[in-house]
């Protein structure tokens, strides 16, 4: 296990975007991203039915940080407390230097380039802060928009494993984006 922690939590900042802590005061935005079949399309995951459901999507983000096996940041506009997506980083394993990445942005702020910024930003938190040696991806297969934001991001295509997956009834497919910290 890593000496890492996680707290006190770290914002962090692009030229247009602050990472914050989620609080819940993001419980409606939390609501809008996890029960909109299209923003969710590419999860296989249920979606949020109910504003408790996602207020207990809010208290498993806080508590995967006080116990360091994740982290997940608001993503905002600079001058906006307005929350318009999520970034972070998950399944971390200490032990091998890795943690997956992972991120969802509401439909309208698609295109515009944002998630590019922000993973830039999980890339210097994980590699400066966390100390990784490397970063993933875990994809869709479907997600071409999400495979390009990661090839922007430098990350490369490591695997695409066959229905590795079981989710509402259908095998599913991943594809493995990774980077190297060859600092």
């Amino acid at each position: 296990m890593s000496a890492f922690s996680f707290l006190p939590f770290q914002n962090l900042e692009s030229e247009r975007l602050l990472l914050r802590q989620i609080t819940s005061n993001d419980v409606n935005e939390i609501f809008e991203l996890r029960s909109n079949p299209e923003t969710m399309k590419y999860i296989p995951r249920p979606l949020v039915i109910s504003i408790d459901e996602a207020m207990d999507h809010i208290k498993m983000i806080q508590d995967k940080i006080e116990t360091n096996e994740g982290i997940n940041w608001a993503i905002t506009l600079k001058g906006s407390p307005k929350m318009i997506g999520i970034i972070g980083h998950y399944r971390i394993r200490w032990e091998h230097f890795r943690s997956e990445i992972g991120y969802m942005l509401l439909p309208e702020y698609h295109g515009k380039g944002l998630i590019t910024e922000a993973i830039e930003l999980m890339i210097k938190y994980g590699f400066d802060d966390m100390k990784m040696h490397s970063l993933e991806a875990i994809i869709d297969p479907d997600n071409t928009a999400s495979a390009r934001v990661l090839e922007k991001n430098n990350f490369v295509k490591e695997a695409h494993i066959l229905q590795n997956e079981f989710y509402d009834g259908k095998f599913l497919d991943t594809v493995i984006y990774s980077i190297l910290n060859n600092s």
